[in-house]
């Protein structure tokens, strides 16, 4: 089987060139599911959501969000070839801050750093097939909470259905969906792991998080393989998950 388009999970994230919403005397938010929503490019999305407790107002999501939106699916490599063994061994993790963003999380020291247009960093396993991987990608948005689009469990099932709707997946299962509130700033931090068996990519497990700081949005990816002859052991996943929550702002970079 072959490790295709990791980054279908990175929260339909994008490559986050310049979002632009399409306004028409409305609020605007992002679309925030993070996986394949490449069917919905074709789309014009319309949803109803309550902000600063006001009455609902229709939010339009244009062609153009929606495109930025799907960039994301590219954040991670497209590989070809043997899945690589799920991994074994717990990994060894250090301190990563970006100079620029801000946004911070512990990252396997071994995997090395790669450069992908849109993602604002992206790591990769050094091995052959580079089919595991954390990258984050960040963007301007309206919003200045991820509840102003939906709860953990929306964003979730969102998900769940854009990956169905792709046809090169065979199964999909969501394993955990939960929130988290970042130490000083305070700010709310939605997370999800689930498992997707593709005919293009193989068996993954798919670590997301994501957080709104300063009308930015922030959000974190990780790939790993999952293939039933090498199932990812609790020690390698544990050391993913401990990535998973580590993400967060840095200190000196959360609102006065």
């Amino acid at each position: 089987m072959s490790i295709c388009r990791c980054g279908f999970a990175l929260f339909n994230c994008s490559q986050f060139l310049k979002r632009r919403i399409r306004r028409s005397s409305v609020h605007s938010r992002p679309n925030l599911n993070f996986s394949p929503i490449s069917y919905l490019i074709n789309e014009e999305t319309r949803y109803s959501v309550p902000i600063s407790g006001k009455e609902p107002s229709p939010i339009v999501l244009s062609r153009r969000l929606l495109t930025h939106s799907v960039l994301a699916a590219w954040l991670l490599p497209s590989c070809s070839g043997a899945i690589e063994g799920g991994g074994r061994e717990a990994l060894e993790l250090e301190r990563y801050t970006h100079p620029k963003d801000g946004f911070t999380f512990l990252r396997p020291s071994s995997w090395i750093q790669v450069e992908k247009a849109g993602a604002a960093v992206l790591f990769e396993e050094n091995t052959k097939q580079r089919s595991n991987s954390v990258g984050v990608v960040v963007n301007p948005v309206r919003i200045t909470s991820l509840r102003q689009f939906g709860s953990p469990q929306f964003v979730a099932e969102k998900l769940i259905h854009a990956e169905r709707q792709k046809e090169s997946t065979k199964e999909v299962e969501m394993v955990a969906v939960s929130e988290r509130w970042s130490g000083k700033g305070g700010i709310e931090v939605y997370e999800f792991e689930y498992k997707i068996d593709s005919s293009r990519g193989g068996m993954k497990r798919i670590f997301a998080a994501a957080f709104v700081s300063s009308n930015k949005l922030y959000l974190l990816n990780i790939a790993h393989s999952d293939g039933l002859e090498n199932p990812l052991a609790p020690e390698r996943r544990n050391s993913l998950l401990e990535v998973l929550h580590s993400f967060d702002i840095d200190q000196h970079q959360y609102p006065s």
